[in-house]
């Protein structure tokens, strides 16, 4: 878990517990089906991770905007897998054996 977080930028680690949270909050809502749950959680991943790359990134070539997204799309997609690694260790932790 600790190198899979270092390959995440620092100020994008919190979005793994809130990610963690919409997963739960999606899992008590009819809504979305277990199985689409981490789906979404990539979406909102990516999504946040968009919107912080591009906010504090500079927009100044065609190279430059590529670049930021492929960080977006990146680090949404590390800070999500991490949040659903967090919660299927601690359903496996807590899971009680026959």
């Amino acid at each position: 878990m600790e190198q899979l977080v270092s390959y995440i930028r620092p100020e994008l680690v919190l979005l793994i517990p809130a990610l963690y949270f919409v997963g739960m909050g999606l899992k008590k809502t009819a809504l979305v089906q277990d199985r689409w749950i981490p789906l979404f959680v990539c979406g909102v991943g990516v999504a946040l991770s968009a919107l912080y790359t591009f906010a504090t990134g500079e927009l100044t070539s065609l190279r430059q905007g590529a670049l930021l997204l492929f960080t977006a799309v990146t680090q949404g997609v590390l800070v999500s897998g991490a949040s659903v690694l967090c919660h299927q260790l601690y359903k496996q932790a807590t899971k009680k054996q026959p």
